[in-house]
């Protein structure tokens, strides 16, 4: 992937510098559906960020000015022009619009430079600052799955579901927004 910059990002592929930023967020990830993604130290880190590195749909969003990794997206490619994605920012960051802003770079990048007709992403009920993102980013709820997944288990081994809401957008939908 070629890197996408904006203002104050770039998104690029991850590289072995991003370890420690990676593992501030992800050491106690804030949202249920990144706990198996749980870090315990440095060396994990390490290794997770050797994975990702090889593929061009882990994202690493860094501050433009000092090159520190603030978050991640990703983009997973379904069939010939349908997008899933996701995104994880580290809660030091928060408040200051940079997913928001990451997140319409690589909209605009997928739907101008890769053909894309449709994005969609999956998001807890509870997890409210993933349905702001989406609604600022222009995507539409378009349906509510009733005890679709599970991240975890209660005390006596049983699985917690959760209800998962999907948000998606089209290009048509996107352009309209965009005065395009």
């Amino acid at each position: 992937m070629q890197p996408i910059e904006t203002d104050r990002l770039i998104l690029r592929r991850f590289e072995m510098r991003d370890a420690p930023g990676l593992l501030a967020y992800l050491k106690e990830p804030a949202v249920s559906c990144f706990f198996s993604m749980r870090l315990a130290d440095l060396a994990a880190a390490e290794e997770e960020v050797k994975k990702r590195a090889e593929s061009d749909s882990e994202i690493a969003v860094c501050l433009r000015d000092t090159g520190e990794l603030i978050g991640d997206l990703f983009a997973v490619r379904e069939g010939d022009d349908t997008y899933t994605l996701g995104w994880n920012f580290n809660k030091a960051f928060s408040g200051a619009g940079f997913a928001t802003e990451a997140a319409r770079a690589l909209f605009a990048h997928l739907f101008t430079k890769e053909g894309a007709r449709r994005l969609y992403a999956y998001v807890e009920d509870t997890n409210l600052p993933s349905q702001r993102l989406c609604e600022r980013l222009g995507m539409r709820q378009e349906g509510l799955f009733i005890e679709y997944i599970s991240f975890m288990n209660d005390e006596a081994g049983n699985p917690i579901f959760e209800n998962t809401m999907q948000y998606a957008i089209l290009r048509k939908e996107w352009e309209s927004k965009a005065g395009l």
